[in-house]
């Protein structure tokens, strides 16, 4: 089954979730749980978003009995690992760094655990437009799109490249950067004459656009979990916002309208519920991620982009969606951090 989420299993919450600002190194908690690092902050235009997730992350697993201590990715992180020997360390950091396989990568090489898909495959899903031809490899559906480094404007002149983009794809578009998340630099595009200013807010986030037709439909987010059977996804969140889905609308209270679950009959949501788990397997990603997606009228799930580091924020869709299920947070959480020491075990 991929329309409900895995049943997690963990102890009842205990004990005072107060921060401890260190602890010895390798020690266990209480109720003999691991010591768990929590990664959050980073220097990407996302830091803020991070530092949110990874206080929630923090307080959740805390009620749980589980020792955590946040810090930041900083000069001192390797310092700090080898002092302290955490048991398991949950990368909750969002951009350039966190989603990129590089903090994974120093992970993988002294020897620590961690929540969430690995630094290769994690290399690919930053990069949309590899991830894409992943997905559309596989049989999925992805919005037909271009991809276009801004030196290209410069040698063959703006305004020529522009009128064959549109040409191609037609409107309305959307553009953004290849690598990066919170809808930064995105913008929709309806008039060819406003596709210049969103090259231009597009580039100054990245050299490399994506320019995709834009699908009308229903804007879905599903995660998947890894349960016991293989992935699972949970019931999927259904994002209404005015002028579409940009960085207000995502983490300013009140801009957008969310349905958790999203409003679907039971065979779309099968459809959308299959399309986040094959995405997940194609991709290669373990423990947790995101998908996200337009339902069309035709009935056509268009995958838009897959997060390996789905944010935990107050507002983010991944905790909505676990809401949703009937499960508790912190559990799922205590148990997803179960998963990642598995292998050291």
């Amino acid at each position: 089954m991929t329309s409900s989420a895995p049943a997690p299993s963990a102890p009842a919450p205990s004990g005072d979730p107060a921060d401890s600002p260190s602890a010895p190194a390798g020690s266990d908690t209480t109720d003999g749980g691991p010591l768990v690092v929590v990664l959050s902050g980073g220097l990407s235009h996302e830091r803020d978003v991070s530092l949110r997730s990874g206080r929630r992350v923090a307080e959740a697993l805390r009620s749980t009995g589980i020792e955590v201590i946040v810090h930041d990715v900083d000069a001192d992180l390797l310092t700090f690992l080898r002092e302290t020997k955490p048991d398991v360390v949950w990368p909750l950091l969002h951009g350039a760094s966190g989603e990129d396989g590089s903090v994974r990568d120093v992970l993988d090489m002294v020897e620590l655990p961690y929540v969430g898909t690995g630094a290769r495959a994690s290399r690919v899903v930053w990069n949309k437009p590899i991830s894409k031809a992943a997905l559309l490899e596989a049989g999925l559906a992805t919005p037909d799109y271009v991809t276009l480094p801004q030196s290209l404007f410069r040698d063959l002149g703006a305004q020529p490249v522009l009128d064959t983009i549109v040409r191609r794809l037609g409107l309305p578009l959307v553009v953004k950067p290849t690598e990066g998340g919170s809808a930064l630099g995105v913008t929709v595009v309806t008039r060819a004459g406003d596709l210049p200013r969103a090259m231009v807010e597009c580039f100054a986030y990245g050299e490399t656009a994506l320019i995709e037709q834009a699908i009308d439909g229903v804007e879905l987010a599903v995660s998947v979990i890894d349960g016991p059977d293989g992935p699972e996804a949970l019931p999927a969140v259904e994002i209404v916002a005015d002028g579409g889905y940009d960085y207000a609308a995502r983490y300013v209270a009140g801009e957008t309208e969310f349905f958790a679950p999203a409003r679907l009959t039971a065979d779309q949501a099968a459809l959308v519920s299959d399309a986040a788990v094959r995405a997940h397997q194609v991709l290669h990603l373990r423990h947790l991620s995101r998908t996200d997606m337009i339902l069309d009228r035709s009935g056509t799930a268009h995958i838009l982009e897959v997060n390996v580091a789905p944010g935990m924020t107050e507002m983010s869709l991944l905790p909505q969606a676990v809401a949703a299920s009937g499960h508790d947070l912190a559990a799922l959480y205590r148990t997803i951090i179960d998963m990642a020491l598995a292998p050291a075990r």
